[in-house]
């Protein structure tokens, strides 16, 4: 027994050893702001990794705000090409070797090779997989997305989506994938995931269910995701003194982070440059916990 007793603290600290994060192998895009950095495991969000975002409540289904949030994050990754042509559509019989049925068809919204003879090189385009094309281009450049870097494929099905993904970030010179999809088999994100970590690009998961029923069933199962977030609005503040309205705010809760722990913040919404910022009334407090047991019972 006495022995037992004195193995304890051994196998304790080797335990904290190997759930201990480590370096991600691809370096972190950080935030920018210290209250949300700090939570991260080295300082901001993992490249070549996974990463979930919800939106809460009736953003749950048309996911306005997760898209602003995700355009801010693939905004700050993706560069100008030199001189872009316009975009094209054409329609693809299929994006995947996945059977269908009548009208599986995929549309692919895509840029052009830039004119002059230049290929897109180094150019870090981003690649955004979506079952309607009800992306608004003035939106996400207001949230630091130039809609001139995206290519865009649209897909009726979950299962083509995530085959999408998986394709792209085996693509040369993208920046970030991001797809938007309902049901998330773990084995589906867990490719995601390898794929992610072999290629070094960051690839988001924007959920948006058809209706509360599928959410409730999807929001509380697992999968490969680094971390989860949930984007909700907040009502905007308008400068002191002033009329009028104030920029966007959101609750930026993160809800699961491999070798970190939930937390959350107020802040004011991505601007053109992608970057969110700590509401003003809340700048100089630090990051509120969040208890994992709220999280058990939400989902």
């Amino acid at each position: 027994m006495i022995a037992e007793r004195a193995l304890l603290p051994e196998l304790r600290e080797h335990i904290r050893r190997i759930e201990r994060p480590t370096a991600p192998t691809h370096g972190v895009l950080p935030f920018g702001v210290a209250a949300i950095d700090r939570v991260l495991p080295s300082g901001g969000l993992a490249r070549g990794a996974l990463h979930e975002i919800l939106g809460a409540s009736g953003d749950e289904e048309d996911g306005a705000l997760a898209a602003a949030f995700a355009a801010g994050i693939v905004g700050r990754l993706a560069r100008l090409p030199t001189s872009p042509s316009p975009s094209l559509t054409r329609r693809v019989p299929s994006l995947s070797p996945l059977k269908g049925g009548e009208g599986n068809e995929a549309r692919l919204l895509s840029l052009s090779a830039p004119r002059g003879g230049e290929g897109w090189g180094e150019v870090g385009v981003v690649l955004w997989c979506l079952p309607r094309p009800d992306l608004y281009g003035s939106g996400l450049a207001a949230h630091g997305l130039d809609p001139g870097r995206l290519v865009l494929v649209r897909a009726p099905r979950d299962d083509e989506i995530l085959w999408a993904m998986e394709e792209g970030l085996r693509a040369p010179g993208i920046a970030a994938v991001v797809g938007e999809i309902g049901v998330l088999p773990a084995v589906a994100s867990r490719r995601l995931q390898l794929a992610a970590e072999r290629s070094g690009i960051i690839a988001l998961l924007l959920r948006r269910w058809r209706d509360g029923g599928q959410a409730a069933r999807e929001r509380a199962l697992p999968n490969a995701a680094v971390t989860r977030w949930r984007i909700a609005a907040l009502p905007s503040q308008p400068p002191q003194g002033e009329p009028g309205v104030g920029r966007p705010r959101w609750r930026i809760e993160l809800l699961r982070c491999r070798g970190g722990e939930p937390a959350c913040w107020e802040v004011e919404g991505a601007d053109a440059t992608g970057h969110v910022s700590l509401a003003a009334t809340l700048a100089d407090r630090p990051a509120r916990p969040v208890s994992s047991e709220r999280f058990r019972r939400a989902g």
